[in-house]
């Protein structure tokens, strides 16, 4: 028997891609698709504008896509829990009404720091989880909300991980990012094309604070932030999937290229550990060419779930400098959201 499992939010960018990788998932299936109501009432092909370069699933085309409360996804089918690919906007008041009775596993920002709230990266901090029971018993619900983190804070936090070891004490990162974090339509093409765009709104604001959470340290009640110091400026450019990041640490025990370079390849996390369906086998590859990890050839590293990090070196001001990439839809969106189940699901919690 899989899981029956509902998506909000369907007809979106990020819920295209929870559609795709769902598709022949050997845990959950889906079994409720929902959107807006414009959408509503529609057979989901003609719903939603597919621009995933995959072929939209059969099966799927033909489901109707029901309105996105809880009345409506409750009479079109037995779930069991949600995905949550709502925009921030109009995620929270209706993810606090799935959670009472359901899991949710949200990609919206609305939720994130919240201090019942896990900040998912299962790689990184699955005690975070735990949370949940506190969540729960605090707000008398049966279900819950779990988050994951942003795209560019998902891939960044990924590499800090294995560096904690060495004492981090600063994180400066400069980001490189993809079109298809802007959603759909996205970005005008006239403002990108011959063009960077030096301002994401929120963008650093979300790396800053999201990363401090993420590798805090639970301490069975609450989490307590990380006594790092981290630093972020994001940009937009013209690719259309896959953020680069230029980050610079500043560590304690002043390791040599080599340690860290090692720290990164033998780095595994409790989803390897556990042989989750949607783990890649290494969370981070390293790559040694001068010139990588480049968008469009390192982004479906891992089936697009692993980072990949190259251009290791001394810095002069902090300690360690390097390059990293992450598949923005992928690992930083719908990817991450259904690891977390994944991780949830193997622990009991669903």
């Amino acid at each position: 028997m899989k899981w029956k499992v509902a998506i909000l939010g369907a007809t979106g960018a990020v819920g295209q891609r929870f559609i795709q990788l769902l598709h022949n998932h050997p845990w959950f299936e889906i079994e409720v698709l929902a959107a807006s109501e414009k959408s509503a009432g529609k057979p989901y092909g003609k719903a939603c504008t597919w621009i995933l370069e995959c072929e939209m699933p059969r099966e799927i085309a033909d489901m109707p896509v029901v309105n996105i409360d809880v009345k409506s996804v409750e009479k079109a089918g037995n779930i069991d829990f949600v995905f949550s690919a709502l925009p921030s906007d109009v995620a929270g008041p209706l993810e606090d009404e799935f959670a009472k009775t359901y899991p949710v596993f949200s990609k919206a920002s609305v939720h994130r720091l919240e201090e019942d709230v896990p900040l998912l990266i299962p790689e990184v901090n699955p005690d975070h989880l735990e949370l949940v029971k506190i969540q729960r018993e605090r707000r008398g619900w049966g279900g819950f909300i779990s988050t994951d983190p942003n795209c560019s804070t998902i891939q960044l936090a990924i590499t800090l991980k294995p560096l904690i070891q060495f004492g981090l004490k600063k994180v400066v990162v400069s980001t490189m990012q993809a079109l298809s974090g802007a959603g759909f339509p996205g970005v005008p093409s006239l403002s990108i094309i011959d063009n960077v765009l030096p301002y994401i709104p929120g963008e650093e604001e979300k790396i800053e604070q999201e990363t401090l959470k993420i590798l805090g340290e639970f301490n069975g009640d609450k989490i307590s932030p990380a006594k790092i110091q981290v630093s972020a400026s994001c940009n937009r450019v013209d690719v259309k999937d896959g953020h680069l990041e230029c980050v610079f640490v500043e560590l304690e025990k002043k390791p040599s290229v080599e340690d860290v370079k090692k720290a990164f390849k033998t780095f595994k996390g409790e989803p390897q550990r556990l042989n989750l369906p949607s783990a890649p086998k290494n969370p981070i590859v390293v790559r040694e060419e001068a010139d990588r990890p480049q968008p469009r050839l390192d982004r479906e590293e891992g089936n697009g779930m692993s980072v990949v990090v190259g251009r290791i070196r001394e810095d002069p001001v902090l300690t360690i400098k390097y390059v990293c990439l992450g598949h923005n839809t992928i690992r930083g969106a719908a990817g991450a959201g259904l690891l977390s189940a994944e991780l949830a699901a193997k622990r009991g919690y669903l």
